[in-house]
């Protein structure tokens, strides 16, 4: 074992340590913020052409259902098959959503081989 070399770890890797744990660091109060937005945000699903929406917030809690009187007339069958669109609906968005916003806040994350 030469002189110097401890555990594998130069100077240059011990900076890039140091810099990843600063990243992480950043990226745990971001995703702490983002879990804030998510909670406030409200997410809309339809269908039927804007008969039936469903609101739900970006974390996909369920908040609301609107349902058209015009909706009502189509009966209880084709009525459920409407919310269930608009919950699908509700529901991929949120999912989009929140993907984005976590690409967005660990985009760039750039870990360095430590080994």
């Amino acid at each position: 074992m030469s002189q110097g070399q401890g555990f594998g770890f130069g100077l240059g890797k011990m900076k890039e340590l140091a810099d990843a744990v600063k990243k992480a660091q950043q990226i745990q109060e971001g995703a702490k913020q983002l879990q804030e937005d998510l909670e406030a945000m409200e997410i809309e699903g339809q269908s039927g052409g804007g008969l039936v929406k469903v609101f739900v917030s970006g974390n996909q809690e369920p908040r609301r259902v609107e349902i058209s009187p015009d909706a009502m007339n189509e009966g209880a069958e084709v009525l459920a098959d409407l919310v269930g669109a608009a919950m699908q609906d509700a529901y991929q968005k949120s999912t989009e959503t929140m993907r984005e916003r976590m690409e967005g806040l660990t985009g760039g994350l750039n870990l360095p081989n430590l080994g």
